[in-house]
């Protein structure tokens, strides 16, 4: 890990488990800057601003709205995402790299996963979830309002300003299904053209994908800290 670049990063408030399980993690390599830590989610942009870190880990409970992950992309583009949840659902997942996060984690993913999504969202890599999650008849109302996979994949086309007829050949969908597509995702981000859709940070980023299923757990190893500036 020491011919790794160095990496800056910020983290948000979690619960004392995972918070300690991220400072050993990130004190363990080398190459990892924290900055700044616990900073709870109404500080965040303020920290950002300051320290304009590479990365930020960001709590997916402490959202108030998942629309704050866009609102922090597009305030702090400089800075990538990486959300950590409980349980996230691949339409949950979705909806994030389509805001803009560069990767939506269970808590349970290993050590090991954690730390190689920080490095790679550092280099402007988005990581997608490894499989889709099937819908099933308990899903509740507020995940009919996230975006889909299919969604996500024709949102990433459209703000790479592609034309309908382009995206319908390369998803091998009518052009027809792109328009009812394009509409939900107008509709679910709250955006009524593909200017506004373009306008978070338009970076080119190669998707890269992690295990589908990483059964994990923080590391909560307890190791001396080096010495790092606090949120």
């Amino acid at each position: 890990m020491h011919d790794r670049p160095q990496v800056t990063v910020v983290t948000a408030h979690f619960e004392d488990l995972i918070a300690l399980g991220l400072r050993a993690l990130i004190d363990e390599d080398p190459s990892v800057t924290l900055l700044a830590f616990d900073v709870d989610q109404a500080r965040m942009s303020t920290i950002l601003q300051a320290h304009r870190p590479q990365v930020a880990i960001l709590s997916f409970g402490a959202l108030s709205h998942p629309s704050q992950a866009r609102e922090l992309r597009l305030t702090h583009p400089q800075t990538h995402l990486v959300l950590l949840a409980n349980h996230p659902s691949s339409a949950e997942c979705s909806q994030m790299l389509a805001f803009g996060a560069s990767a939506c984690l269970s808590k349970a993913t290993q050590s090991r996963d954690v730390l190689n999504a920080i490095h790679l969202a550092s280099r402007g890599l988005q990581l997608l979830p490894g499989a889709e999650r099937a819908p099933s008849a308990s899903s509740s109302p507020i995940e009919s309002e996230l975006l889909t996979l299919r969604e996500a994949e024709v949102l990433v086309l459209l703000r790479d300003r592609r034309q309908n007829a382009q995206i319908a050949a390369e998803l091998q969908i009518s052009v027809e299904t792109v328009r009812t597509h394009a509409r939900n995702i107008y509709r679910k981000l709250g955006v009524s053209s593909r200017r506004e859709l373009s306008a978070p940070a338009r970076q080119a980023f190669h998707p890269a994908v992690l295990p589908a299923a990483a059964p994990i757990a923080l590391s909560t190893r307890r190791h001396s800290m080096r010495r790092r500036g606090h949120g």
